[in-house]
């Protein structure tokens, strides 16, 4: 069984994605991960609390290359879409040529970018958003994601601004927010648009609801890590996008 290194650029308050990622991987019947974090210092999730925490970028790749991982993830994903279009790809870039300076082989993936590659793995073209932001940051995710080609059918902004707040919301308020929503003609639901809002648990039950996929942030990171590192997409009790079959894969590929 193979073991693979997983690097982690987190915001200080962030604790969701590294209990998720290590249990959604964890699955994984051929494979194994161990998870190493640097975190970036950031409270409140507001426009100049992002800015500031994306200008700690440099550090925490440093600091987090040090312990040669395969891939990093850059897991805050509002606080690059709050960047604009495509800033997602120009962070991976620059993250990317500052390991290559460095002379670390690490490939880069962002959760931001891992939710555009999910979504369109899947074939998704219009899709519902479940989000914790305050409304002015909800509304850049949607026209990021509107940019990216999607047609944003329906949205809910759960509107906490605190970080730590939104890693304690409760799994029953997310579910409601989503049956608030009109999804007859949504191709995928994304339930938790933000690896600090807990979902895990829903995935597999709002699936079976709502008769569509449902994916989240941190099932879209682990899609993306597994497709960096060329292993199956093979995690049982996730949802579909982690049950992706090799159509699929070519597709995106």
């Amino acid at each position: 069984m193979s073991v693979h290194r997983v690097g982690l650029v987190v915001p200080s308050s962030n604790v969701t994605v590294e209990t998720e990622m290590p249990r959604l991987l964890g699955r994984h019947a051929d494979a194994q991960f161990s998870f190493h974090s640097t975190r970036m210092r950031m409270r409140a999730v507001s426009a100049a609390e992002l800015r500031a925490m994306n200008a700690q970028r440099e550090r925490c790749v440093i600091e987090v290359a040090d312990a040669d991982p395969e891939v990093i993830l850059y897991a805050c994903l509002v606080a690059l879409m709050a960047g604009g279009p495509g800033e997602h790809r120009r962070v991976e870039s620059l993250v990317a040529e500052q390991l290559a300076t460095g002379d670390s082989a690490a490939l880069v993936r962002s959760s931001a970018g891992a939710l555009v590659e999910g979504l369109k793995a899947l074939g998704a073209r219009r899709i519902g958003l479940v989000m914790p932001y305050l409304r002015p940051l909800a509304e850049q995710v949607v026209s990021y994601l509107e940019h990216e080609g999607f047609t944003i059918a329906d949205w809910r902004a759960l509107e906490v601004g605190d970080n730590t707040e939104v890693g304690c919301i409760p799994g029953a308020r997310i579910m409601a927010a989503a049956r608030s929503m009109e999804l007859e003609a949504v191709d995928a639901l994304v339930l938790s648009c933000c690896v600090q809002m807990p979902s895990l648990d829903l995935i597999e039950p709002a699936e079976q609801e709502f008769g569509i996929p449902v994916l989240s942030a941190a099932t879209a990171a682990a899609y993306s890590i597994l497709r960096a590192l060329r292993l199956p997409i093979a995690i049982p009790g996730a949802g579909g996008l982690l049950r992706a079959d090799e159509k699929q894969k070519e597709e995106v590929a």
